[in-house]
């Protein structure tokens, strides 16, 4: 890894602990460059504001996931087109189990806190467009077969996002449950709503 990018991978993690424990607000960009080393200047050399920095360590993780749907999930498409229960319910079972843990779910919690008081609502939402680009693609091409009903495929991955966060998502959010779900949980839940998907979204006739 190049010194330059070792620089980068520290200031994230240590920004990333430093807005989990104490708030975007509470987090100065002098007191992440007094714990890192260095100045000002070589974090904004990184990233072009507080803002873009939080958001990035808010996604960090988020990339691992884009890069396993990109790179799990579309290569099996050639030979499962023709069922995309199959593909929907592997996708299904592992974005809850992504989405659920506990790291995303703080997350979460910190992004909708500042969503309304600053840009990383906007910036976070852009930042997971390929995360949706890819669930689009996917849903397209089970549409273009014919073994979906064809409707705009941007909505239908909203529609999918929606069924699967239904069931356990929100009171993970809001503290109203504070065991993670098990396997066997996200998975019945994860095939739940890929029914439901499935039966919204079957061909007509």
């Amino acid at each position: 890894m190049k010194k330059r990018d070792v620089k980068r991978q520290a200031i994230l993690e240590t920004a990333y602990r430093l807005f989990r424990t104490q708030g975007f607000d509470r987090t100065s960009v002098s007191q992440i460059t007094a714990e890192v080393g260095g100045s000002k200047a070589t974090i904004y050399s990184h990233f072009s504001s507080k803002e873009e920095l939080f958001v990035e360590c808010m996604t960090a993780a988020a990339e691992d996931f884009i890069g396993w749907v990109a790179e799990q999930v579309l290569i099996h498409l050639d030979a499962t087109e023709t069922d995309p229960g199959a593909v929907l319910q592997e996708y299904g079972a592992h974005y809850l189990k992504f989405v659920c843990s506990p790291d995303i779910v703080t997350a979460r919690r910190l992004l909708i806190a500042e969503a309304t008081r600053s840009a990383v609502g906007k910036l976070f939402y852009a930042k997971l467009g390929a995360l949706r680009s890819h669930v689009e693609a996917f849903l397209s091409r089970f549409m273009d077969s014919g073994a979906l009903r064809r409707d705009d495929p941007r909505l239908a991955a909203e529609h999918l996002r929606g069924l699967l966060e239904a069931e356990i998502l929100e009171p993970l959010l809001l503290h109203a449950r504070d065991d993670s779900p098990g396997k066997k949980e996200i998975a019945w839940a994860a095939d739940r709503a890929i029914a439901a998907f499935l039966r919204a979204y079957a061909p007509m006739g």
